[in-house]
């Protein structure tokens, strides 16, 4: 009678799972979100670069494994490890800073699935043109960060996009028109 019973209990707390689970907001920590790129250099090298600053929101059901993302990246804050390099970048030839200062990503709505990588599509805004985007997510896990306690959730995301697609085409086809980009991410639930 009492194992019926917690059977009984089980299944009934089962079925009402989806209607605890609810999405939570988190912001993208700006120490550890990592947007970089790399483009080929006049096919004698690769040429490597990160932004390094970054902020934005998500909203995630760690239940369900849906969510919604925007991120904001601060294009002056581009890094090459080359100053006059860097300069050039933020110039009306490729970013062109002054007029727009930042790029944009949003995804409103994605679904992961855990351990898994997945395509999450959304329009990634650049040099004021907005496209649509296809990002590869491999969700790395979520749950309190051991050195501060705060709960966290962790990705890596990788892509791959034509910067003529946005209007950036100096150079093309010497310095390449592929772009490959990889973002390291961590977002702290509030």
């Amino acid at each position: 009678m009492l194992r019926n019973l917690c059977a009984a209990a089980a299944v009934t707390l089962g079925a009402l799972a989806p209607a605890w689970a609810a999405s939570e907001n988190f912001d993208l920590d700006p120490a550890h979100t990592y947007p970089s790129f790399e483009i080929n250099h006049l096919g004698f090298s690769v040429m490597h670069g990160t932004f390094t600053a970054t902020a934005g929101s998500l909203v995630y059901d760690e239940q369900q494994h849906k969510g919604s993302v925007k991120a904001t990246v601060d294009a002056t804050s581009i890094f090459t490890g080359f100053a006059k390099r860097d300069e050039h970048l933020r110039s009306k030839d490729f970013f062109n800073v002054e007029k727009y200062p930042t790029l944009s990503f949003a995804s409103d709505a994605f679904e992961l699935e855990p351990d898994k990588a997945v395509n999450v599509s959304g329009a990634l805004t650049m040099l004021g043109v907005t496209k649509p985007v296809t990002l590869q997510v491999q969700p790395t896990r979520c749950g309190s960060r051991p050195t501060d306690k705060q709960y966290v959730c962790g990705a890596i995301v990788t892509s791959q996009i034509k910067r003529s697609d946005w209007g950036m085409t100096a150079y093309v086809p010497f310095v390449g028109d592929d772009v490959k980009i990889a973002i390291e991410v961590e977002a702290i639930k509030k």
